[in-house]
């Protein structure tokens, strides 16, 4: 996938199965999320996504991500 952008519905693979959510931005410096520290560049961003199953927001690499 090309990357996404906020909007995009995706998913994405789990410990516990695959689950999908919503992009809220991009990310391009570092930022912590829930006592995690994300630290993506603007070569190398991340974007913040929101689960749809439980509202929770995490970083993720744009190669884990599956449009859909």
């Amino acid at each position: 996938m090309k990357q996404p952008k906020a909007g995009d519905h995706v998913r994405w693979d789990t410990s516990q199965g695959e689950t999908s959510g919503t992009v809220m931005r991009k990310l391009t410096r570092e930022t912590r999320i829930k006592g995690h520290v994300a630290r993506p560049t603007p070569e190398e961003p991340q974007f913040l996504v929101k689960s749809d199953r439980t509202g929770a927001e995490a970083a993720h690499k744009p190669g884990e991500l599956k449009k859909g």
